[in-house]
């Protein structure tokens, strides 16, 4: 089983909260916005950490992470893109790669508000964290934790975090 805290949007702000809530996982995900390098090396001098590149954040960051990411956790298969869109008004760069890719799991970001969906039509599970960082128009900054066991999807998790 592996456990993993997903975040995004995080904008250049870490809220100490997450190594607390995070520390019992196996590996952290990023679905974009991570907003400065020292972000993503803090989280990943913490745990294990995937994560892909979001619409504000700059070459460096882009130079560490893809727009993209395909990848495989235990039996699921995971795809990853901030801007993504959600069950069923995905975005016309993501149908494409819905098709193709066939995943069971699809996280993304940039909206700042938090989904968990099933889509029966490409019988996917679709997951966006929300935003854990302070800037936007989010009201509530948000987590998730969840549990990959095998093929299951399970133990998911949302929490929230304290102050805006």
């Amino acid at each position: 089983m592996t456990r993993i805290g997903l975040l995004s949007d995080t904008h250049g702000f870490l809220d100490e909260a997450v190594f607390t809530y995070f520390k019992d996982c196996d590996a952290i995900w990023h679905a974009g916005d991570f907003g400065n390098k020292e972000l993503a090396e803090q989280l990943g001098a913490f745990k294990p950490l995937r994560g892909v590149y979001g619409n504000i954040d700059g070459q460096e960051l882009r130079s560490l992470f893809p727009e993209t990411l395909v990848f495989r956790c235990e039996g699921v298969k995971v795809l990853m893109k901030h801007i993504g869109g959600y069950p069923p008004n995905y975005n016309k760069d993501t149908r494409p790669l819905l098709r193709t890719e066939q995943p069971q799991l699809f996280i993304s970001g940039h909206s700042h508000i938090l989904k968990i969906m099933y889509d029966d039509r490409r019988q996917c599970l679709h997951m966006n964290p929300g935003a854990a960082g302070k800037q936007g128009w989010h009201k509530v900054r948000t987590l998730i934790r969840f549990s990959i066991d095998g093929t299951a999807i399970k133990d998911c998790e949302v929490i929230e975090l304290k102050g805006k």
